[in-house]
């Protein structure tokens, strides 16, 4: 699976920004979709995953209520939007893909080695 991401820019504090990541190939229905980000200096930190059916959503504290991941499986196409943006939300984003495995926890989706395919990022910057 390769995926595409776009959707980045800057934006002001309180501002909205929708990120999007394409895939190629038509067994994008069958992955758990997560985003990532990382910021400068920074390790790279879990946003928000949504399963293969799109049933089931988690994000991380720091986003929950200001950020929504969607995804259309006819576009191959996962979604994050951002609203309410802060400066630290300031960072590359990257989407990524895992074959769901009935023993993931909530705290495997929230590691990145427990993806398989990585998007190449694309950058948020929220100015203040």
């Amino acid at each position: 699976v390769q995926l595409q991401a776009s959707g980045g820019g800057l934006v002001q504090a309180g501002g909205s920004l929708r990120v999007s990541c394409v895939a190629s190939g038509r067994t994008f229905s069958t992955y758990d979709m997560g985003w990532f980000r990382q910021a400068p200096g920074k390790e790279r930190e879990f946003v928000a995953v949504i399963n293969w059916s799109g049933g089931t959503t988690y994000y991380a504290d720091i986003v929950k209520g200001r950020f929504t991941i969607s995804r259309d499986d006819d576009k191959y196409t996962v979604h994050l939007q951002m609203n309410s943006l802060k400066s630290e939300d300031t960072a590359v984003y990257y989407c990524a893909a895992v074959r769901p495995r009935s023993y993931y926890g909530v705290s495997a989706y929230q590691r990145p080695e427990t993806y398989d395919y990585w998007g190449q990022g694309t950058l948020v910057t929220v100015s203040s």
